[in-house]
């Protein structure tokens, strides 16, 4: 039986490309992650999400009010959603609900909208309000959980937003008693007192490669990134480049003192560097656009964090070393642009 189909006319074009399709793509590599999130550390993310995504909205919507532009055209494209689970995955599970609002204030009204709106932004929005929070309330977010398996008491649905959004534990316990440091904390603390990393890592946060449980969520983010690069929504150039100038560096590093610097696989498990490596770093608003231009970036990236680890006041240094790679972006683009054909 024969049909017949209406057919257009060659060319054939692909579907274009939109911010939307883009922004969907990203959260959905996001998924697994999140789950993993909450596997080994509890439902406070997923609070955390729904705060700052409430939170994001809302300012993206009175900022393109005062600017007069559509509001449902720019709320569609998902790039305030995208910013706030960000944030959210960067913050600890129960921190108060006020982190939130102030680190979206800055991420959508300042590092955003002040800019000029999506697109015109110079540095990357999620990063701006995770360091504006991370500077200003360093005790609420140096208050991690330790992974559920060996939590002294696992908190429940309602007991976990009961701390994010009156503060208020059950019982007698104290934020003490629940929180503790992260990997990268201990393992800078143990530097500076004079011990040994494999002290260190006599810890039970530690896992095989990196944290307890972050040593998984790290392969989350891979596995999603490895997506995105499949799907051609982010390029290869920015992953590799700050992932293996960390490995590289990290390895020299080991292999020089293994006493006082970690294993290179160590940097890459725990911490934000995957996050980092695979959807942050590699915004292509606020990074480099020339191809050259990105292998720099992401090197670039990958050292200021090891520098950080090392040697700055904070533990993780992945959303600064962004910050600072965002502010010299346009510098590396005017150096590296390709050739013009003909000249």
């Amino acid at each position: 039986m024969n049909r017949k189909f209406k057919t257009a006319g060659a060319p054939h074009f692909p579907p274009q490309t939109t911010v939307t399709r883009v922004m969907l793509q990203v959260l959905i590599a996001l998924i697994p992650a999140i789950a993993a999130h909450v596997w080994f550390f509890g439902p406070g993310i997923l609070f955390q999400i729904t705060l700052a995504v409430g939170f994001a909205v809302g300012f993206e919507a009175m900022m393109l009010k005062a600017r007069h532009q559509p509001v449902r055209l720019f709320l569609g494209d998902l790039s305030a959603v995208l910013t706030a689970v960000l944030f959210a995955l960067c913050i600890p599970p129960l921190a108060p609900w006020w982190i939130s609002l102030i680190g979206m204030l800055f991420a959508i009204v300042v590092a955003k909208h002040l800019y000029g709106g999506l697109g015109n932004n110079l540095f990357n929005p999620a990063m701006v309000g995770y360091v504006v929070v991370l500077i200003s309330f360093p005790q609420a977010m140096t208050a991690w959980l330790p992974p559920v398996a060996i939590a002294p008491v696992p908190l429940g649905i309602m007991d976990t937003l009961a701390a994010i959004l009156g503060g208020k534990l059950p019982g007698d316990l104290t934020w003490d008693a629940i929180t503790g440091a992260t990997p990268l904390d201990l393992i800078r603390t143990s530097v500076a007192s004079g011990e040994m990393i494999s002290e260190a890592r006599s810890s039970p946060v530690f896992g095989d490669f990196g944290g307890l449980g972050w040593e998984w969520i790290a392969n989350w983010y891979a596995v999603g990134g490895i997506w995105l690069l499949w799907r051609r929504v982010i390029g290869w150039h920015v992953p590799v480049t700050m992932i293996g100038s960390v490995l590289l560096l990290g390895l020299i590093a080991w292999l020089t003192d293994p006493g006082s610097n970690p294993s290179p696989l160590q940097h890459v498990f725990s911490g934000a560097l995957m996050i980092g490596a695979f959807f942050i770093a590699t915004d292509p608003v606020s990074g480099c656009a020339s191809t050259r231009g990105r292998l720099i970036f992401g090197a670039g990236v990958g050292i200021i964090t090891l520098v950080i680890r090392r040697w700055g006041g904070y533990p993780d240094g992945v959303a600064f070393a962004v910050l600072l790679m965002n502010m010299a972006a346009p510098l590396i683009d005017r150096y590296t642009r390709p050739r013009i054909f003909g000249r």
